[in-house]
């Protein structure tokens, strides 16, 4: 994954664990499981999600609602409660230290699975019986997901792991979105074989705004929980930091069901744990979203240090043990990023209808015609940074309804201070790592989100680029914002749809398509030295076959008929 990646990839491995609770003495009930991370080794501390106990709250799930509770001690829960926590082998450990790729013992799990799969390399420790010291959340957290996600929005948000036409009660519905926000902290009883485990590598925990918005991240957790550790376990996924609101981060590194609790970590600082997954799934409306619900580690952990102080003398002792942060906060504006190109993308607001945009001169803006689609009408645009700057502007052009090419440019009556013009590409490379920027999911409230990808295909008709198509996500009001290209940071095209089947109505965020900047960049060429505009309308002219590449057509005119 890169020579950068190698701390955090450590880091990762080495405090992924996966946490199991059940009942006693009663085997066919089931267990409950989720991913975790271990902050201290001697003594065992983990840190999970807190969802996997609201069976076991001896007042309800309604206990993590209340107001004024920021956490609950451990006889919270009921005394049939028993955990237990298996993690890989450390550097330090027998286990650890043993050849790599010698396969070990698959797990009752797997072996019952009758499939002869072999482990990845790395007999894992077996299960480690815990207790749960405290369920604790961050207050900060759930107030940014109560504005964000609640009130009328409530209704079109959907959190449980499961799909929204998938099986699942009121009731476990509900508790798990009261457990959403909670996470628990345990202390995992040592073994007669737990030599060399205190000597594993410290973790650090990054400050709350010390790593910025599209900073890469690695997210680890365990898909399934405890279903086949063998092969689930500490499993990885790359991202960036998508937005933020407080600690209420989004993340696009792309989790599954069972990687609540798994920890997110950054590449600078390196190997820090930045964040732990709240909520792996989401949907909007009843469409994936895409992205992932993340809770930040430090203000998690100032929260664990001051309920230990808390609650007992001798749990004070374990509040020093917890893992200290690095690094210096610095909030998280965009500009932030480097190089600072995103800085480019604006907020259009065109009468009730709203979206992206892109400055392409000092007083001049590409966005979509869906978003701004009257030629001569007023429309605001709103700055990245800094948020409270807003330029009235005039729509000069729009596409005609006929034209494949969804464009309209909004010349505004004041400059663009400080926004540094973001140079265009002028040629494209498919596979090449890319990123958009714009104003879905929150955008207008949080600023502007950024998703990552790559150029997964170049669409040409007659040798010149025609559509561009990325595996970024990208949801509502990102229509009209740039893509760029990651490591040059030149601005590639500019975001004009995603895809959706007809046939069931879903949208797919991570199959979209942007029109290339060089359709675009002689008129611009143009315009910058004339000031006139005129040659934008060649877009409306644009051929026939370019027409069948946006309507997703096949250009051939006599397609080959499928034998299947």
């Amino acid at each position: 994954m890169g020579r950068q990646w190698g701390p955090s990839m450590r880091s990762a491995e080495q405090a992924g664990c996966v946490v199991s609770a059940s009942r006693a003495g009663q085997p066919d009930v089931g267990s409950w499981s989720c991913s975790g991370v271990i902050l201290s080794r001697n003594p065992g501390l983990v840190l999970c999600h807190g969802g996997i106990f609201t069976p076991f709250l001896r007042a309800g799930s309604g206990a993590l609602t209340e107001a004024c509770v920021a956490f609950l001690p451990g006889d919270s829960c009921t005394d049939d409660l028993r955990l237990h926590v298996q993690w890989g082998p450390t550097a330090a450990t027998p286990a650890g230290r043993a050849e790599q790729g010698r396969p070990g013992l698959c797990t009752p799990q797997c072996a019952g699975l009758g499939l002869g799969l072999q482990p990845r390399g790395r007999p894992l420790q077996p299960p480690r019986p815990a207790e749960l010291l405290l369920l604790l959340s961050c207050p900060a957290f759930r107030a940014h997901f109560a504005r964000l996600f609640g009130a009328e929005a409530a209704e079109q948000w959907h959190f449980v792991s499961a799909a929204p036409d998938d099986e699942v009660s009121e009731e476990e519905e509900e508790d798990q979105l009261r457990a959403l926000g909670w996470f628990a902290l345990l202390r995992v009883r040592r073994g007669a074989d737990a030599e060399g485990e205190e000597r594993g590598p410290a973790l650090a925990v990054a400050p709350l705004g010390s790593v910025a918005k599209g900073a890469p991240l690695l997210a680890c957790g365990s898909p399934f929980g405890a279903f086949c550790p063998d092969i689930f376990l500490n499993t990885l996924s790359r991202g960036v930091l998508s937005n933020a609101a407080g600690p209420l981060l989004l993340t696009d590194a792309r989790c599954l069901p069972g990687t609540e609790g798994g920890g997110v970590f950054a590449a600078r600082p390196a190997g820090a744990l930045v964040a732990l997954v709240a909520a792996p799934l989401c949907w909007k409306a009843r469409e994936w979203v895409g992205l992932t619900l993340l809770c930040a580690a430090a203000p998690l952990l100032q929260a664990a240090r001051a309920a230990l102080v808390r609650l007992h003398p001798d749990s004070a002792a374990l509040a020093a043990l917890l893992p200290p942060e690095v690094g210096t906060p610095r909030g998280l504006p965009l500009r932030d990023l480097a190089p600072p190109w995103a800085s480019a993308a604006v907020l259009v607001e065109c009468g009730s209808v709203w979206g992206s945009g892109v400055a392409v001169a000092s007083r001049l803006v590409v966005t979509c015609r869906h978003v701004a689609p009257r030629e001569s009408a007023r429309v605001l645009v709103h700055l990245a940074t800094p948020k409270s700057v807003a330029i009235w502007g005039r729509v000069t052009f729009a596409t005609q309804e006929t034209s494949p090419y969804d464009i309209a440019v909004v010349s505004l009556e004041e400059d663009l201070d400080g926004v540094p013009m973001p140079v265009p590409a002028e040629h494209f490379h498919e596979g090449e790592p890319v990123s958009v920027v714009g104003f879905g999911v929150f955008g207008q409230a949080c600023g502007p989100l950024v998703t990552s990808g790559i150029l997964s295909a170049v669409v040409q008709v007659d040798d010149a680029p025609v559509m561009l198509q990325t595996t970024c996500a990208v949801h509502g009001g990102s229509s009209g914002g740039p893509l760029f290209s990651t490591h040059s940071g030149d601005l590639l095209g500019i975001v004009a749809s995603n895809t959706r089947d007809n046939s069931t109505g879903a949208t797919y965020p991570h199959l979209n398509f942007s029109i290339p900047v060089t359709v675009l960049q002689p008129a611009l060429q143009q315009y910058s030295q004339t000031g006139d505009l005129c040659g934008l309308q060649e877009l409306d002219r644009a051929t026939e076959p370019v027409k069948v590449v946006w309507r997703l057509q096949r250009p051939l005119p006599n397609a080959p008929q499928s034998k299947l």
